[in-house]
C-alpha cells in the first residue's frame, strides 16, 4: 500500500514538473513572441541567414538597448564626412563612429548591423553624416552602395584617356565622352584666369588624390584639377620658367616628356636639360613617349603606351612624333607631376644632347654630348 502511494506521488510530481516545463516554455515562447514583435516593429525583419539562436540573441539584446539607436546621439554640430576604409570590420567602423562622436554605443550599433545583415553590405568611401541622424539612419547611410564622396586619383604621367577610362568605375556620375570633349576643347567661359587661351587641358590636370562629391558636374570636376595645378605652381616656378625664355605651355609640354622619359625622379632635371638644350638650337627631340602618344592605344598590349616601339611606330605620321617633326608637340603628352614641372623650371645646366637607358635595368640613363658618344652607350 505504501509503495502504491509513493508511486502515485512520484507520478504526480513528474506531471507537475512536465506541466511546469511546458508552462515555462510557453511563457518563454510568449515572451519571445512579444519581444520579437516589438523589435521587428522598430527595426524590421532580421537577416534570414542568422539562424534561430543568433536571431534570438540579437533580437533580445536590441530589445533592451532600444533607445541607444533611436535617440539622436550625434555630438557633431555640423555635417561630417565619415570615411570607411576597404577591408574594415563592422566592429572597427562602430568604434570609430563612437570616437568621432557620431554614436554613443558602438556595441549596440554593431549588433544592429548584424541583426539586419548590414555587416555584409557596408561600403567603403566617404559618407555624409548629418547632425540629426540617429544610429539606424547612420547604419542605413553607410550601407548605401554609392558613397557621398569619392576618392579619385590621377597618377603622374597619365594621359587624359587614362583618366577618362577610370570614370565608369569611380562612383561618379560623369560621362567619359563628355569629360574628354571638354578637356580637348576647353572654353574660356569656364577656364580659370591663369589658363585662358589654353587649347587642350592635357598636361594641366594636376596629378594627386581628390575627394569628389558624387554628383559633381563635369566642368566642376575638371576645375578641381585645374585649380590644384594653379595652386601648386608658385610664382617661383613661373618666374624660373619665364627666365628660361619659355611660355607656361612650352614648359608643361617639356615637363610631360620628362615625366614619361624618367624612371628615377632624381634624373628629371638632367633629362630636362637635354630637352632644353635641343629646344634652344632647334634640334628634334626624338622622344619615344611622343611616338607612344601619337600611336595611341595598343590593343595587344592593353596600354596607351606601346613598349617597345617598332620601326613602323617610329614612322607613324603625326605632329606629336618628334622623330619626324621638329619643335614641340602641339600640346602635352600626359599630365606631369610637380617634380617634372620643377625639373624644367630648375633644370640642370649640362652639355648633354643625348640620353639612353643604361643596360643594367636600374632605370638610370647614360648621357652624352655627341651622337658618336651616344651610340657608344648602346647595349651590347
Amino acid at each position: 500500500m505504501a509503495k502504491q502511494k509513493k508511486n502515485r506521488l512520484q507520478s504526480c510530481l513528474l506531471i507537475l514538473f512536465i506541466i511546469s516545463i511546458f508552462g515555462l516554455l510557453g511563457g518563454f515562447a510568449w515572451m519571445y513572441t512579444v519581444v520579437s514583435h516589438d523589435v521587428k516593429s522598430i527595426y524590421g525583419e532580421s537577416d534570414p541567414s542568422l539562424g534561430f539562436y543568433k536571431n534570438f540573441v540579437y533580437t533580445t539584446r536590441l530589445y533592451f538597448s532600444e533607445e541607444n539607436l533611436l535617440v539622436d546621439q550625434n555630438k557633431q554640430s555640423e555635417d561630417f564626412y565619415f570615411e570607411i576604409l576597404p577591408g574594415e570590420t563592422v566592429g572597427q567602423i562602430a568604434y570609430r563612429l563612437k570616437m568621432n562622436g557620431l554614436i554613443q554605443d558602438s556595441e549596440t550599433f554593431n549588433i544592429f548591423l548584424i541583426y539586419k545583415g548590414y555587416d555584409r553590405k557596408v561600403q567603403s568611401g566617404f559618407f555624409l553624416i548629418k547632425p540629426e541622424m540617429n544610429g539606424i539612419e547612420i547604419a542605413e547611410k553607410i550601407t548605401n552602395p554609392i558613397p557621398d564622396k569619392v576618392r579619385f586619383i590621377i597618377l603622374p604621367g597619365w594621359r587624359v584617356e587614362e583618366i577618362g577610362g577610370i570614370l565608369p568605375n569611380s562612383g561618379l556620375e560623369i560621362n567619359p565622352e563628355e569629360f574628354l570633349q571638354l578637356v580637348r576643347n576647353p572654353s574660356s567661359d569656364w577656364l580659370p584666369a591663369g589658363l585662358q587661351g589654353v587649347t587642350s587641358l592635357e598636361g594641366y590636370l594636376f596629378p594627386g588624390e581628390y575627394l569628389v562629391d558624387r554628383n559633381i558636374k563635369t566642368i566642376d570636376f575638371i576645375q578641381l584639377f585645374l585649380n590644384a595645378f594653379l595652386e601648386n605652381l608658385s610664382d617661383e616656378y613661373l618666374n624660373a620658367i619665364k627666365e628660361k625664355g619659355l611660355t607656361l605651355n612650352q614648359a608643361i609640354i617639356i615637363a610631360s616628356m620628362v615625366e614619361r622619359e624618367a624612371v628615377i625622379s632624381e634624373e628629371m632635371p638632367l633629362i630636362a636639360s637635354v630637352f632644353l638644350n635641343r629646344f634652344l638650337i632647334g634640334m628634334k627631340f626624338d622622344s619615344d613617349p611622343t611616338v607612344q602618344y601619337a600611336v595611341g592605344y595598343n590593343i595587344n598590349q592593353a596600354t596607351w603606351w606601346t613598349n617597345p616601339l617598332s620601326l613602323n611606330d617610329l614612322q607613324f605620321d603625326s605632329p606629336f612624333n618628334t622623330y619626324l617633326y621638329n619643335g614641340l608637340p602641339p600640346h602635352a603628352i600626359c599630365n606631369p607631376s610637380l617634380n617634372a614641372i620643377k625639373a624644367v623650371a630648375f633644370a640642370s645646366e649640362s652639355p648633354y644632347y643625348y640620353f639612353r637607358a643604361k643596360c643594367d635595368g636600374s632605370g638610370y640613363h647614360n648621357f652624352a654630348e655627341s651622337y658618336e658618344e651616344h651610340l657608344g652607350n648602346g647595349c651590347p
